[in-house]
């Protein structure tokens, strides 16, 4: 991945152009003269596919999960 650098005090890039730049792969480094500011990078979508049941125990489910909600709720009683 190539990666660019922008300075904003300089540069007259729209967003559309900085945009095509990061599709094209490159990382974009964007700049106020020598301080960089922020990084913009392709999001890369992952193949592997989603797997239940890998992190057992992580997430828990209280026993009333399914259970109505009490009228305080809805109407915003304190």
């Amino acid at each position: 991945m190539l990666t660019k650098q922008v300075d904003l005090r300089k540069s007259q890039i729209n967003l559309h152009d900085l945009l095509t730049l990061v599709q094209e792969g490159n990382e974009v480094v964007l700049t106020e003269g020598a301080n960089p500011l922020a990084r913009v990078i392709p999001i890369t979508p992952s193949n592997a596919p989603r797997m239940a049941g890998l992190h057992p125990g992580v997430i828990q489910t209280s026993e009333d999960f399914d259970e109505p909600l009490p009228e305080e709720f809805w109407v915003g009683t304190p």
